[in-house]
């Protein structure tokens, strides 16, 4: 059954837009575990612009549901994940002028320095994600690196969702989809698990979603965005019940041919 990772950093952000203690990230976190999230999804960002250190350690300890650990992968938050285990810390590129992750991981240009780091996260005990570009040779190093999980970057399809005027029959999205189908089958054939994310939201998700042997989706933006309307809770139900109809579509089809 395919999981939804909730990403709550921009819970954290508001909070920080005025320097105070509400809105609350583990506040969020039981809404999102209530509204029928798997996961929590956090950034600790070598800045601190949003999540901050004592998140992570209260959500480590109160969360009732998988713990994944967005960070780049440097000593300091190395030193961090294996100080706090989440149960999954996932690697991604990371620069102080984007304003969010843009692009994967390159693993092919640092795979000694790359392979340490999974070395000393293995160690503790926590499992190790990769966030990477749909692209055979990444898959092929993070394989390589000893990680557990590929996340593909599913940001070009969302971008060429909504340039194509959401049509997810079009050319475009065709082709970025295939791309991400494509790194996910060769995900699992080297025995990784397939994840998928980045802007990801209402409109695009299912496409997605009923992609052969997709384990997980992380979404962010769009779940706390409808949250203003509806509130979290309901947002992450809504999104969940579009995960299962797209995988229960899925496997209709599989049944069939």
């Amino acid at each position: 059954m395919i999981e939804l990772g909730v990403n709550i950093d921009h819970v954290a952000t508001i909070r920080q837009a005025r320097c105070t203690y509400e809105p609350d990230p583990v506040w969020a976190a039981v809404e999102a575990h209530l509204g029928g999230a798997d996961g929590i999804t956090i950034h600790l960002r070598e800045d601190r612009r949003h999540i901050q250190d004592a998140d992570v350690e209260r959500l480590r300890d109160l969360a009732q549901i998988k713990l994944n650990l967005e960070m780049a992968a440097t000593d300091e938050m190395i030193g961090i994940a294996c100080r706090i285990k989440p149960q999954m810390a996932m690697l991604v590129p990371e620069g102080r002028h984007e304003v969010t992750t843009e692009g994967g991981l390159d693993i092919v240009s640092q795979e000694a320095r790359l392979a340490a780091s999974v070395a000393r996260l293995g160690d503790a005990g926590i499992v190790t994600s990769v966030f990477i570009d749909a692209e055979p040779a990444q898959v092929e190093a993070a394989a390589r690196i000893g990680a557990r999980v590929c996340e593909i970057h599913t940001g070009p399809y969302a971008h060429a969702f909504y340039t194509q005027g959401r049509d997810a029959e079009s050319g475009a999205v065709l082709a970025e989809l295939e791309k991400i189908r494509a790194a996910g089958e060769a995900t699992r054939q080297l025995g990784m698990r397939f994840n998928a994310g980045h802007a990801l939201n209402y409109f695009n998700v299912q496409p997605v979603a009923q992609l052969p042997g997709i384990r997980e989706l992380h979404i962010g933006h769009a779940i706390i965005s409808r949250a203003i309307f509806v509130g979290l809770r309901e947002a992450v139900r809504e999104m969940k019940r579009l995960l299962r109809e797209a995988q229960a579509r899925s496997l209709v089809r599989l049944s069939r041919s």
